[in-house]
């Protein structure tokens, strides 16, 4: 296999953080020797989730095996998404925000078509619902746990407790139609065809949209990791992985 230099479109401070989450580790471990120090084994693991790469990949380019960047990605993602804030301190930071916005995101995964549960209708691929919370600036700040594909948005909201939080804490939320009815503090824009709507309700309608709008930002900052518009791995992972990408996240921003 051909190797050559290459970048990642990531501040440094996420390799700070995750050099410094991992060599803790290691001294919790009490770990004497490795084939790759703390801070090229954080490089490895952001250039799997940023970019992608395959375990071959990055062990040709590592010089290290495949079973080795496999217990590497593992141990990090563990770490990282021990630290994923919960939805309870997500609700916190919220609070002090004037509203939020919530979506849902499908994460396209690799499965045949008799894997019912992971297909969503909605989006005509097999994939997992993942919510999102976001600020008024589009800024990411919780993402939930992975629920197969063929879940709907407000009953994955309603699963995660997202809801009824948000209605404790007095926090207004702006959703999109695949969250009607959902009651408590959630709004969500008027339903019927455009032309059979009043003067009155498109102009909410628009305004909603514009502000709504803005969480699309949360999703593409969600999937500029780049591996997770393609998962191959076991569905069981990839609640790990959004926490983990979320927490590299946070750290930088």
């Amino acid at each position: 296999m051909l190797v050559y230099p290459s970048g990642l479109d990531l501040s440094s401070s996420a390799l700070r953080c995750l050099s410094r989450l991992l060599a803790a580790r290691r001294r919790e471990l009490g770990t004497r020797w490795r084939r790759l120090p703390a801070d090229r084994q954080a490089l490895l693991v952001l250039a799997h989730l940023r970019c992608g790469h395959t375990y071959a990949q990055l062990a040709a380019g590592f010089g290290v095996g495949t079973s080795t960047v496999h217990r590497y990605v593992a141990e990090a993602v563990e770490v990282l998404a021990a630290l994923a804030p919960d939805l309870a301190t997500a609700i916190r930071a919220a609070a002090r925000k004037a509203f939020v916005i919530l979506d849902g995101t499908l994460l396209p995964i690799d499965r045949i078509a008799a894997d019912r549960p992971y297909y969503s209708g909605k989006h005509k691929k097999h994939g997992m619902n993942v919510q999102v919370i976001a600020d008024p600036f589009g800024r990411l700040l919780w993402a939930s746990a992975a629920l197969p594909g063929a879940v709907h948005d407000i009953r994955a909201a309603r699963t995660h407790g997202i809801i009824d939080a948000l209605a404790q804490a007095d926090i207004p939320c702006w959703a999109d139609k695949a969250y009607q009815g959902a009651g408590g503090t959630v709004r969500v824009p008027y339903r019927g065809r455009w032309e059979k709507l009043s003067a009155g309700q498109q102009a909410v309608n628009r305004s909603h949209a514009k502000i709504r709008a803005l969480g699309e930002q949360a999703m593409a900052t969600l999937k500029t990791w780049r591996l997770l518009r393609k998962l191959r791995c076991s569905t069981t992972r990839i609640t790990a992985l959004v926490q983990a990408v979320l927490t590299l996240h946070l750290a930088s921003s």
